[in-house]
Protein backbone atom coordinates (compact mmCIF):
# COMPACT_ATOMS: atom_id res chain seq x y z
CA UNK A 1 0.00 0.00 0.00
CA UNK A 2 0.91 3.83 -0.68
CA UNK A 3 -0.33 6.29 0.56
CA UNK A 4 0.91 9.67 0.70
CA UNK A 5 1.24 12.14 3.52
CA UNK A 6 0.68 15.83 2.08
CA UNK A 7 1.05 17.73 5.24
CA UNK A 8 0.58 16.92 8.55
CA UNK A 9 0.36 19.39 11.78
CA UNK A 10 0.27 18.66 15.69
CA UNK A 11 -0.63 20.79 18.79
CA UNK A 12 -0.73 19.76 21.84
CA UNK A 13 0.17 20.83 25.47
CA UNK A 14 4.66 20.07 24.52
CA UNK A 15 3.87 22.63 21.70
CA UNK A 16 1.13 24.81 19.92
CA UNK A 17 2.07 23.57 16.17
CA UNK A 18 4.87 21.33 15.01
CA UNK A 19 8.00 23.39 14.91
CA UNK A 20 7.34 24.17 19.00
CA UNK A 21 6.88 20.60 19.38
CA UNK A 22 9.88 19.59 17.52
CA UNK A 23 11.88 22.00 19.54
CA UNK A 24 10.44 20.87 22.71
CA UNK A 25 11.45 17.09 22.08
CA UNK A 26 14.93 18.13 21.20
CA UNK A 27 15.15 20.12 24.41
CA UNK A 28 12.96 17.55 25.66
CA UNK A 29 10.82 19.81 27.47
CA UNK A 30 8.26 18.49 29.02
CA UNK A 31 4.22 20.17 28.56
CA UNK A 32 2.86 18.72 31.78
CA UNK A 33 1.84 20.70 34.28
CA UNK A 34 0.41 20.25 38.43
CA UNK A 35 -3.07 19.86 37.41
CA UNK A 36 -5.00 23.50 37.30
CA UNK A 37 -8.35 22.62 35.22
CA UNK A 38 -10.40 25.05 36.25
CA UNK A 39 -12.45 23.69 39.73
CA UNK A 40 -11.11 20.09 39.39
CA UNK A 41 -9.12 18.93 43.37
CA UNK A 42 -7.51 15.84 41.21
CA UNK A 43 -3.87 15.81 42.63
CA UNK A 44 -2.27 15.10 39.41
CA UNK A 45 -0.42 16.39 36.04
CA UNK A 46 -1.95 17.27 32.76
CA UNK A 47 -0.91 18.40 29.57
CA UNK A 48 -3.32 21.70 29.36
CA UNK A 49 -3.54 23.98 26.25
CA UNK A 50 -4.35 27.27 27.52
CA UNK A 51 -4.60 28.94 24.39
CA UNK A 52 -8.10 27.51 23.81
CA UNK A 53 -9.32 29.27 26.86
CA UNK A 54 -10.70 32.67 25.10
CA UNK A 55 -11.08 30.94 21.88
CA UNK A 56 -14.76 32.09 21.14
CA UNK A 57 -16.95 29.92 18.62
CA UNK A 58 -20.44 31.37 19.45
CA UNK A 59 -23.27 28.39 18.21
CA UNK A 60 -20.03 25.92 17.91
CA UNK A 61 -18.82 26.47 21.25
CA UNK A 62 -17.04 24.01 23.28
CA UNK A 63 -13.32 23.63 24.53
CA UNK A 64 -13.12 20.83 21.91
CA UNK A 65 -14.53 22.62 19.22
CA UNK A 66 -12.30 25.81 19.93
CA UNK A 67 -8.96 23.24 19.77
CA UNK A 68 -10.02 21.69 16.95
CA UNK A 69 -10.03 25.70 15.34
CA UNK A 70 -6.69 26.36 16.91
CA UNK A 71 -5.36 23.07 15.22
CA UNK A 72 -6.21 23.75 12.20
CA UNK A 73 -4.37 27.51 12.41
CA UNK A 74 -1.05 25.83 12.89
CA UNK A 75 1.32 25.87 10.12
CA UNK A 76 -0.06 25.26 6.59
CA UNK A 77 -3.11 22.97 7.14
CA UNK A 78 -5.49 25.57 6.17
CA UNK A 79 -4.18 26.75 3.11
CA UNK A 80 -3.46 23.01 2.26
CA UNK A 81 -7.04 22.34 2.57
CA UNK A 82 -8.23 25.45 0.90
CA UNK A 83 -5.94 24.94 -1.97
CA UNK A 84 -7.31 21.04 -2.61
CA UNK A 85 -11.02 22.78 -2.05
CA UNK A 86 -9.99 24.98 -5.58
CA UNK A 87 -8.22 21.91 -7.33
CA UNK A 88 -10.94 19.00 -7.04
CA UNK A 89 -14.14 20.63 -5.60
CA UNK A 90 -15.31 20.91 -1.30
CA UNK A 91 -17.36 17.79 -2.38
CA UNK A 92 -14.58 15.55 -3.32
CA UNK A 93 -12.55 15.37 0.02
CA UNK A 94 -13.54 13.69 3.20
CA UNK A 95 -13.05 14.28 6.84
CA UNK A 96 -12.50 11.35 9.21
CA UNK A 97 -12.08 12.90 12.80
CA UNK A 98 -11.37 10.70 15.91
CA UNK A 99 -12.45 11.62 19.70
CA UNK A 100 -12.79 9.90 22.96
CA UNK A 101 -14.70 12.46 24.26
CA UNK A 102 -16.11 14.85 21.72
CA UNK A 103 -17.53 18.18 22.58
CA UNK A 104 -18.84 16.90 26.24
CA UNK A 105 -17.14 19.30 28.11
CA UNK A 106 -19.70 21.67 26.86
CA UNK A 107 -22.33 19.55 28.12
CA UNK A 108 -21.01 19.08 31.35
CA UNK A 109 -21.34 23.60 31.91
CA UNK A 110 -24.63 23.28 30.15
CA UNK A 111 -26.16 20.64 33.05
CA UNK A 112 -24.60 23.38 35.68
CA UNK A 113 -26.68 26.08 33.81
CA UNK A 114 -30.44 24.08 33.50
CA UNK A 115 -33.16 26.56 33.97
CA UNK A 116 -35.61 25.92 37.05
CA UNK A 117 -37.77 23.62 34.67
CA UNK A 118 -34.65 21.79 34.16
CA UNK A 119 -34.48 22.20 30.80
CA UNK A 120 -31.44 23.55 28.67
CA UNK A 121 -30.74 27.31 28.87
CA UNK A 122 -30.84 28.82 25.38
CA UNK A 123 -26.98 29.27 25.36
CA UNK A 124 -26.46 25.51 25.55
CA UNK A 125 -28.97 24.37 22.73
CA UNK A 126 -26.02 23.32 20.75
CA UNK A 127 -27.64 20.03 18.81
CA UNK A 128 -24.59 19.97 16.68
CA UNK A 129 -22.11 20.26 19.31
CA UNK A 130 -23.84 17.70 21.99
CA UNK A 131 -22.91 14.97 19.66
CA UNK A 132 -20.43 12.49 19.13
CA UNK A 133 -20.40 13.27 15.85
CA UNK A 134 -19.42 17.19 16.85
CA UNK A 135 -15.68 16.88 15.84
CA UNK A 136 -16.17 16.12 12.22
CA UNK A 137 -19.48 18.26 11.91
CA UNK A 138 -17.23 21.48 13.21
CA UNK A 139 -14.30 21.08 10.55
CA UNK A 140 -16.39 20.25 7.75
CA UNK A 141 -18.45 23.88 9.09
CA UNK A 142 -14.72 25.58 9.92
CA UNK A 143 -13.13 24.22 6.34
CA UNK A 144 -16.12 24.67 3.86
CA UNK A 145 -15.51 20.69 3.35
CA UNK A 146 -18.41 19.42 1.95
CA UNK A 147 -17.69 14.99 1.17
CA UNK A 148 -18.36 12.30 3.22
CA UNK A 149 -17.56 13.06 7.15
CA UNK A 150 -17.31 10.17 9.71
CA UNK A 151 -16.14 10.69 13.74
CA UNK A 152 -14.52 7.41 14.85
CA UNK A 153 -14.64 6.90 18.76
CA UNK A 154 -12.31 3.75 19.67
CA UNK A 155 -11.00 5.01 23.20
CA UNK A 156 -7.23 5.39 22.65
CA UNK A 157 -6.94 4.15 18.73
CA UNK A 158 -9.45 6.48 17.71
CA UNK A 159 -7.55 9.11 15.96
CA UNK A 160 -5.21 6.24 14.94
CA UNK A 161 -7.84 4.18 13.19
CA UNK A 162 -8.43 7.56 11.10
CA UNK A 163 -5.82 6.81 8.48
CA UNK A 164 -6.99 3.54 7.94
CA UNK A 165 -10.43 4.83 7.07
CA UNK A 166 -8.98 7.62 4.80
CA UNK A 167 -6.47 5.09 2.76
CA UNK A 168 -9.66 2.95 2.56
CA UNK A 169 -11.89 5.83 0.87
CA UNK A 170 -8.92 6.66 -1.20
CA UNK A 171 -8.42 3.30 -2.72
CA UNK A 172 -12.30 2.99 -3.21
CA UNK A 173 -11.84 6.30 -4.90
CA UNK A 174 -15.04 7.77 -2.91
CA UNK A 175 -12.68 11.04 -2.53
CA UNK A 176 -9.45 12.62 -4.04
CA UNK A 177 -8.29 13.64 -0.60
CA UNK A 178 -8.99 13.22 2.83
CA UNK A 179 -8.31 15.16 6.36
CA UNK A 180 -7.59 13.04 8.90
CA UNK A 181 -7.85 14.18 12.75
CA UNK A 182 -8.04 13.99 15.96
CA UNK A 183 -9.35 16.05 18.90
CA UNK A 184 -9.68 15.75 22.47
CA UNK A 185 -9.69 18.00 25.58
CA UNK A 186 -10.11 17.75 29.37
CA UNK A 187 -13.11 17.88 31.60
CA UNK A 188 -14.24 17.01 34.98
CA UNK A 189 -15.88 13.45 33.47
CA UNK A 190 -11.88 12.29 32.12
CA UNK A 191 -9.91 13.82 35.01
CA UNK A 192 -12.41 12.10 37.58
CA UNK A 193 -13.38 9.03 35.06
CA UNK A 194 -10.20 7.90 35.06
CA UNK A 195 -9.29 8.54 39.07
CA UNK A 196 -12.17 6.30 39.57
CA UNK A 197 -10.43 3.93 37.76
CA UNK A 198 -7.36 4.29 39.80
CA UNK A 199 -5.18 5.17 36.66
CA UNK A 200 -4.03 8.38 37.58
CA UNK A 201 -0.67 9.38 38.87
CA UNK A 202 0.28 11.81 41.37
CA UNK A 203 3.54 12.91 40.14
CA UNK A 204 4.39 13.11 36.10
CA UNK A 205 4.37 10.07 34.22
CA UNK A 206 6.75 7.28 33.86
CA UNK A 207 6.47 5.29 30.67
CA UNK A 208 7.97 1.68 31.50
CA UNK A 209 9.55 2.69 34.08
CA UNK A 210 10.10 -0.05 37.42
CA UNK A 211 8.71 3.03 39.62
CA UNK A 212 5.73 4.17 37.45
CA UNK A 213 2.49 5.05 39.46
CA UNK A 214 -0.35 5.67 36.65
CA UNK A 215 -0.77 8.29 33.82
CA UNK A 216 -1.04 11.80 33.59
CA UNK A 217 -4.31 13.13 30.99
CA UNK A 218 -3.47 15.52 28.17
CA UNK A 219 -5.56 17.44 25.55
CA UNK A 220 -4.28 17.82 21.76
CA UNK A 221 -5.27 18.09 18.28
CA UNK A 222 -3.81 16.97 15.39
CA UNK A 223 -4.38 16.90 11.14
CA UNK A 224 -3.09 15.06 8.20
CA UNK A 225 -3.52 15.00 4.71
CA UNK A 226 -3.55 11.69 2.64
CA UNK A 227 -3.78 11.60 -1.16
CA UNK A 228 -3.27 8.78 -3.45
CA UNK A 229 0.32 9.15 -5.13
CA UNK A 230 -0.81 9.58 -8.66
CA UNK A 231 -2.44 12.90 -6.87
CA UNK A 232 -0.30 13.98 -4.11
CA UNK A 233 1.66 17.40 -5.31
CA UNK A 234 4.33 17.51 -2.46
CA UNK A 235 7.66 17.67 -1.34
CA UNK A 236 7.24 15.32 1.59
CA UNK A 237 8.44 12.06 0.85
CA UNK A 238 6.87 10.39 3.77
CA UNK A 239 3.81 7.27 2.89
CA UNK A 240 1.89 5.32 4.59
CA UNK A 241 2.55 1.91 4.05
CA UNK A 242 0.50 -0.17 6.40
CA UNK A 243 -2.21 -0.26 8.97
CA UNK A 244 -3.31 -3.00 11.47
CA UNK A 245 -7.13 -3.21 13.46
CA UNK A 246 -7.82 -5.64 15.67
CA UNK A 247 -9.96 -5.78 18.73
CA UNK A 248 -9.84 -7.70 21.92
CA UNK A 249 -12.78 -8.10 23.45
CA UNK A 250 -11.20 -9.39 26.60
CA UNK A 251 -12.20 -6.88 29.23
CA UNK A 252 -13.62 -3.36 29.51
CA UNK A 253 -10.84 -1.33 30.56
CA UNK A 254 -7.67 -4.07 30.54
CA UNK A 255 -5.87 -4.92 27.70
CA UNK A 256 -6.16 -8.82 27.14
CA UNK A 257 -3.30 -10.11 29.33
CA UNK A 258 -1.03 -11.71 26.05
CA UNK A 259 -1.73 -8.76 24.13
CA UNK A 260 -3.07 -10.97 21.23
CA UNK A 261 -4.96 -8.14 19.92
CA UNK A 262 -1.90 -5.87 20.14
CA UNK A 263 0.14 -8.05 18.33
CA UNK A 264 -2.11 -9.12 15.22
CA UNK A 265 -2.45 -5.17 14.87
CA UNK A 266 1.30 -4.80 14.64
CA UNK A 267 1.53 -7.95 12.55
CA UNK A 268 -0.72 -7.18 10.32
CA UNK A 269 0.43 -3.53 9.50
CA UNK A 270 3.72 -5.45 8.66
CA UNK A 271 2.49 -7.54 6.49
CA UNK A 272 0.71 -4.86 4.48
CA UNK A 273 3.76 -2.77 4.18
CA UNK A 274 5.72 -6.31 3.24
CA UNK A 275 8.36 -5.68 5.75
CA UNK A 276 10.23 -7.78 8.77
CA UNK A 277 10.38 -6.73 12.00
CA UNK A 278 13.51 -5.82 11.47
CA UNK A 279 13.26 -2.86 9.15
CA UNK A 280 11.30 -0.64 11.42
CA UNK A 281 13.79 1.77 13.10
CA UNK A 282 11.35 3.36 15.51
CA UNK A 283 8.10 2.10 17.07
CA UNK A 284 6.10 5.13 19.31
CA UNK A 285 4.93 2.32 21.53
CA UNK A 286 1.02 3.22 23.20
CA UNK A 287 2.36 3.48 26.58
CA UNK A 288 0.46 5.26 29.02
CA UNK A 289 2.54 4.42 32.00
CA UNK A 290 -0.03 1.93 33.38
CA UNK A 291 1.47 -0.73 35.51
CA UNK A 292 -0.95 -3.91 33.13
CA UNK A 293 -0.47 -1.98 29.91
CA UNK A 294 2.75 -1.18 29.55
CA UNK A 295 3.86 -4.46 31.30
CA UNK A 296 1.90 -5.63 28.06
CA UNK A 297 2.87 -3.96 25.34
CA UNK A 298 6.56 -3.93 26.07
CA UNK A 299 6.52 -7.70 26.30
CA UNK A 300 5.12 -7.82 23.18
CA UNK A 301 7.78 -5.84 21.73
CA UNK A 302 10.38 -8.13 23.34
CA UNK A 303 8.79 -10.86 21.06
CA UNK A 304 7.91 -8.94 17.88
CA UNK A 305 11.33 -6.87 17.38
CA UNK A 306 15.12 -7.33 17.21
CA UNK A 307 17.08 -5.19 19.95
CA UNK A 308 18.13 -2.42 16.45
CA UNK A 309 14.45 -1.42 16.68
CA UNK A 310 14.83 1.99 19.18
CA UNK A 311 11.22 2.39 21.34
CA UNK A 312 9.88 5.13 23.19
CA UNK A 313 6.46 6.45 24.78
CA UNK A 314 6.25 10.40 24.59
CA UNK A 315 3.60 10.91 26.91
CA UNK A 316 5.93 12.46 28.73
CA UNK A 317 5.48 15.20 26.89
CA UNK A 318 2.02 16.12 26.73
CA UNK A 319 0.09 13.25 28.67
CA UNK A 320 -2.31 11.02 27.30
CA UNK A 321 -3.89 12.49 24.85
CA UNK A 322 -7.10 9.86 24.83
CA UNK A 323 -8.82 10.15 21.10
CA UNK A 324 -5.98 12.38 19.51
CA UNK A 325 -3.22 10.59 21.11
CA UNK A 326 -2.93 8.34 17.49
CA UNK A 327 -2.64 11.09 15.32
CA UNK A 328 -0.80 12.91 17.37
CA UNK A 329 1.90 9.96 18.19
CA UNK A 330 1.43 9.08 14.96
CA UNK A 331 2.52 12.81 13.81
CA UNK A 332 5.66 12.22 16.13
CA UNK A 333 6.96 8.88 14.58
CA UNK A 334 6.74 10.06 10.79
CA UNK A 335 8.36 13.32 11.78
CA UNK A 336 11.42 11.18 13.03
CA UNK A 337 11.64 9.73 9.12
CA UNK A 338 11.96 13.47 8.30
CA UNK A 339 14.43 15.17 11.46
CA UNK A 340 16.28 11.38 11.88
CA UNK A 341 15.44 12.36 15.91
CA UNK A 342 14.05 9.78 17.69
CA UNK A 343 12.39 10.97 21.02
CA UNK A 344 13.52 9.38 24.34
CA UNK A 345 10.95 8.02 27.20
CA UNK A 346 10.77 11.19 29.15
CA UNK A 347 10.99 10.57 33.06
CA UNK A 348 12.35 6.93 32.13
CA UNK A 349 14.75 6.06 35.16
CA UNK A 350 14.97 2.35 35.85
CA UNK A 351 13.37 0.05 33.36
CA UNK A 352 10.64 -2.48 34.67
CA UNK A 353 12.73 -5.10 36.07
CA UNK A 354 10.36 -7.39 33.71
CA UNK A 355 11.12 -6.00 30.34
CA UNK A 356 14.16 -5.97 28.23
CA UNK A 357 14.12 -3.73 24.55
CA UNK A 358 15.50 -1.02 23.38
CA UNK A 359 14.01 2.02 25.22
CA UNK A 360 15.85 4.70 27.06
CA UNK A 361 15.46 8.18 28.15
CA UNK A 362 17.83 10.18 25.77
CA UNK A 363 17.05 10.80 22.89
CA UNK A 364 18.77 9.45 19.61
CA UNK A 365 19.62 10.69 16.44
CA UNK A 366 19.07 7.97 13.41
CA UNK A 367 18.59 7.58 9.27
CA UNK A 368 15.04 5.93 9.48
CA UNK A 369 13.22 4.30 6.29
CA UNK A 370 10.47 2.83 8.24
CA UNK A 371 8.31 3.87 11.68
CA UNK A 372 5.32 2.64 13.54
CA UNK A 373 2.91 3.92 16.19
CA UNK A 374 0.82 2.12 18.23
CA UNK A 375 -2.43 2.81 19.49
CA UNK A 376 -4.23 0.70 22.15
CA UNK A 377 -7.99 1.54 23.49
CA UNK A 378 -10.21 0.52 26.11
CA UNK A 379 -12.25 -2.90 24.98
CA UNK A 380 -9.41 -3.61 23.06
CA UNK A 381 -9.52 -1.35 20.11
CA UNK A 382 -6.22 -1.58 18.79
CA UNK A 383 -4.06 0.04 15.89
CA UNK A 384 -1.07 0.37 14.61
CA UNK A 385 0.12 2.37 11.46
CA UNK A 386 3.48 2.00 9.77
CA UNK A 387 4.96 5.10 7.79
CA UNK A 388 7.82 4.88 5.85
CA UNK A 389 10.21 7.13 3.41
CA UNK A 390 9.49 7.12 -0.32
CA UNK A 391 11.89 5.55 -2.35
CA UNK A 392 13.93 7.77 -4.82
Amino acid sequence: MDIRLVDYESTTAAGIDLTALRKAIDTQTSGLRSNDFFDSPLNTWIGRITEVDTIDLGEWQSRNNALAALGLEQGSIRSTIDSLIKRFSATRIGIVMGSSTSSIDRTETAYTALTESGQLSDEYRQPLVHNPHAPSLFVAHYTGITGPALTINTACSSSAKVFATGARWLNSGIVDAVVVGGVDTLCMSVLHGFDSLQLVSPNPCKPFDQNREGINLGEAAGYAVLMRPEDAETDLDISLRGYGESSDAYHMSHPHPDGLGARLSMQQALSMAELEPDAIGYINLHGTSSRANDLIEGQLIEKLFPKTTQCSSTKGWMGHTLGAAGISEGIIALDTLRTGLIPGSMNLDVLDDQLDFSIQAENKLAELNHVMSNSFGFGGNNCSLLFSKVAG
